[in-house]
């Protein structure tokens, strides 16, 4: 096995739980819909509804790290990293992911562990409402979500060692991106006739492209 199929292997488990992850966004949906329901037409709020909607959108947005870590999605301060060649930027990012990165994440799991554990073994509820359901489900997330930011952080670095290596970038486990609803809707347009739109797309990608900094490369699906 290559080097690049670990790394896709590795994006492709964090794309996989993300979008697993990603279906909680429908029951917090219907959740809070039910409550609005319960509460405005019905006048018979439920307690325990604001904890659940808590505990369904933080474990949406602990397991959709790792996903966006894969697709180089995270906010970064790029005034100046837009700026750098590949290897610069790849040695920058190394002492970053090597001097913060693996000690803060390591402590979020080592940390999330512990604090899962306890809350296991006292069955925890929450406190935040009178009744509060259990939460020792939703704390076990955290040294999870962790433990695969921490796989994906691994996958990075060796994007890193490959781009000092060789001056590019690995290519990236390919995903939906904007760009393809743009092609979507330029496609099913009656007004933009085929130059148009192909101008349209090429323009939509180079930006799509400066915005990411780094190259996604290949269309490994």
């Amino acid at each position: 096995m290559t080097v690049q199929n670990v790394l896709h292997t590795i994006d492709g488990v964090s794309t996989w739980v993300g979008k697993l992850a990603s279906w909680l966004i429908i029951g917090l949906m219907l959740l809070v819909c039910a409550e609005v329901f319960k509460r405005y037409i019905l006048n018979m709020p439920t307690a325990w509804i604001f904890d659940a909607s808590n505990m369904f959108y933080g474990s949406l947005f602990m397991l959709c790290g790792a996903y966006t870590l894969a697709q180089n999605g995270h906010v970064r301060g790029d005034f100046l990293y837009s700026s750098m060649r590949p290897r610069t930027q790849a040695s920058l990012d190394l002492v970053l992911y090597i001097v913060f990165f693996l000690p803060g994440i390591a402590a979020l799991v080592w940390a999330g562990y512990k604090y899962a554990g306890q809350s296991w073994r006292i069955l925890e509820h929450s406190n935040v409402t009178a009744d509060g359901p259990p939460v020792y489900h939703f704390k076990s997330v955290i040294p999870i979500a962790g433990a695969l930011v921490m796989l994906q952080g691994f996958a990075e670095i060796v994007r890193c060692v490959v781009c000092l290596k060789t001056g590019d970038w690995p290519s990236r486990l390919k995903d939906v991106n904007e760009i393809d609803v743009v092609e979507q809707q330029l496609a099913g347009s009656e007004h933009v006739d085929a130059d148009a739109r192909k101008l349209a797309i090429e323009q939509a990608a180079q930006i799509d492209e400066i915005a990411r900094q780094r190259g996604m490369g290949g269309d490994q699906k």
